[in-house]
């Protein structure tokens, strides 16, 4: 869990690299946009790395299709949770989705959260980084 936590932390966003390109004036949202995924990433990785685009954008969009709509959900409920993170606008839909096994395209359920800071978000998360930092100090004492 920590290497994923280093990796998030190491991570540089590039803009509009997370989301697929849209057009218009949708291109500016698109750049806080996560695509969650159930199969590519754990869990925690998307918690730290909405927490990281929350820091940089004030707001998050999450994002699913399908089976990975439950990981959207508890990732959206653990920020809100540990006070991070407050709901501003859930939407879903359906989506046709190409199969190539198919002839005909099926379709998927979409949902998209968009989440925005708390007052104490900052707070919370400075007292996170001195509690990691106090920790791995002692870890290097110890060693």
């Amino acid at each position: 869990m920590e290497e994923v936590t280093k990796a998030v932390g190491d991570l540089t966003i590039a803009g509009g690299a997370a989301g697929a390109g849209g057009g218009g004036g949708a291109e500016a949202h698109k750049k806080n946009r996560i695509q969650v995924s159930n199969t590519k990433k754990p869990l925690f990785f998307y918690v730290n790395l909405a927490k990281r685009y929350m820091q940089l954008h004030d707001e998050v969009e999450l994002s699913a299709l399908g089976m990975a709509i439950a990981t959207v959900v508890t990732v959206a409920e653990i920020l809100k949770n540990n006070g991070l993170a407050v709901e501003k606008k859930i939407t879903t839909s359906t989506v046709d989705v190409k199969d190539d096994s198919r002839s005909r395209p099926m379709q998927k359920a979409k949902i998209e959260i968009l989440l925005g800071k708390t007052d104490k978000f900052d707070e919370l998360m400075a007292a996170a980084t001195e509690e990691r930092e106090a920790a791995e100090a002692e870890a290097e004492e110890q060693s």
